[in-house]
């Protein structure tokens, strides 16, 4: 009993200094964002790329790696690889999660930094790319293709690619913490009409929600429910991008459903986002729907079903001041019927506050709740999870990023059993993490 008084204890002191350190950091950003200049171009205030599309601009020469900080060296500038017209780029990251709880297996329902109490090689990542020319009147061609190494792998698996039909590793040995994935292999073909038709046919990223896979692509080590949850990760198939004019751009396609490779009915996927002339603010509507393919056991074995899934995500993203942004979240998903033999809705919200204290520490935010309505996306039991996150970027060198956070998990249920957390004992919990990014 007093072993269990002291957990209590000290979760309550935790989440107590957690709340205060959010209340702080919310009335700081509100109280000096006014007091902002707007920056200048020599300002050394820069919004930090998070969220869609964004890893893929950390190659640009305003952002070295770590062999270009510490040598001077830039590989994507040697003759070889200018003649091929090719960059490569890519990064490491290690990160740690503590539990106070030290529940044994696993932090709950938190899948990617799902270890308790333990160091993980998460990503070792790297892409090869050919960029397709846009500003031309001409064709061009382009390609890119990315490898996953480590335990983040098995969270991007595509059926009947890297992995079976059950999600299972095809490469490497299943029982192994650190798995190997493909996660993208794709080609562009830029056409002259308009103002310019880009194709992009092969296996992608979703255009669904705000977090994405890469880790250089997301300000936090670990990730929201949505996106755990409730959103693919990636698609086999087909868009087609066009930039209606410089505010709008709109993105449309065929794929083979969620996280499938040629093995599930074919879908629509697309988006339609917009930018505002100074760039402070882009909003984004996705949508996937189409049939998905369940299997039901039957008297004879195993029959597969199509049904309807429709989800859709609607982001905001606006700067108040250059150091000030704010991001906006909103999913909702409906399946006519699952495995599970019933039908499925599932929904959330999420807000982030990112804050540029200085050009290489940023501090954030993120608030949100997800809805399993039906027992279906999460741990088989219909539930609200809400979670809270604080915690900062470091770059104290460029090339390398280190993220501490402090996440504060709770499920709304009251169940007296199989609870979310703490090997189903708890109905919350409180996560003390860090992750190192090294880009090279």
């Amino acid at each position: 009993m007093e072993g269990c008084a002291l957990i209590a204890h000290n979760k309550l002191k935790i989440t107590g200094t957690m709340l205060a350190l959010c209340s702080i950091f919310i009335f700081n950003s509100t109280t000096y964002a006014s007091s902002i200049k707007t920056a200048a171009a020599s300002s050394d205030a820069t919004i930090a790329p998070y969220g869609h599309d964004t890893y893929a601009e950390l190659t640009e020469s305003d952002d070295k790696g770590l062999i270009e900080s510490l040598t001077g060296f830039k590989y994507n500038e040697t003759p070889f690889l200018q003649s091929l017209g090719v960059k490569l780029g890519g990064w490491v990251d290690i990160g740690f999660t503590g539990n106070p709880d030290n529940p044994s297996g696993s932090n709950g329902p938190v899948t990617f930094n799902r270890g308790p109490n333990e160091f993980r090689l998460h990503q070792v990542y790297g892409y090869i790319e050919r960029e397709v020319n846009t500003n031309t009147d001409t064709f061009s061609v382009g390609f890119r293709a990315d490898l996953l190494y480590g335990s983040d792998a098995r969270y991007t698996y595509a059926s009947n690619f890297d992995a079976d039909e059950n999600f299972v590793g095809r490469i490497l040995d299943p029982n192994n913490q650190h798995q190997l994935a493909f996660p993208q292999a794709y080609a562009n073909i830029y056409v002259p009409i308009g103002n310019g038709l880009t194709f992009q046919v092969g296996h992608f990223y979703t255009l669904i929600g705000y977090e994405v896979v890469p880790s250089a692509g997301n300000f936090f080590f670990s990730h929201a429910y949505t996106m755990q949850y409730g959103e693919p990760f990636t698609h086999t198939g087909a868009l087609a991008i066009y930039p209606v004019n410089n505010n709008i751009t709109v993105k449309g396609g065929v794929v083979t459903g969620w996280d499938a490779h040629f093995n599930q009915p074919a879908n629509f996927l697309g988006s339609i986002s917009y930018t505002t002339d100074d760039e402070r603010t882009t909003v984004t509507g996705a949508v996937i729907s189409g049939s998905t393919e369940s299997a039901f056991a039957t008297d004879t074995g195993t029959a597969k079903v199509d049904h309807n899934r429709t989800m859709y995500s609607l982001v905001l993203e606006h700067s108040f001041t250059d150091r000030l942004h704010y991001v906006l979240q909103h999913d909702h998903g409906n399946q006519e019927k699952t495995s599970f033999g019933r039908a499925a809705q599932w929904y959330g919200v999420n807000q982030y506050v990112f804050y540029d204290i200085l050009h290489n520490l940023t501090a954030g935010l993120r608030m949100e709740w997800f809805r399993d309505d039906d027992g279906v996306r999460v741990n088989g039991f219909t539930d609200n999870y809400i979670g809270v996150t604080g915690g900062l970027n470091y770059t104290p060198i460029a090339g390398f990023t280190i993220r501490p956070e402090v996440r504060y998990d709770r499920s709304t249920s009251s169940r007296k059993t199989d609870k979310a957390f703490d090997n189903g004992k708890d109905n919350d919990q409180i996560l003390l993490s860090v992750s190192g990014i090294f880009r090279f």
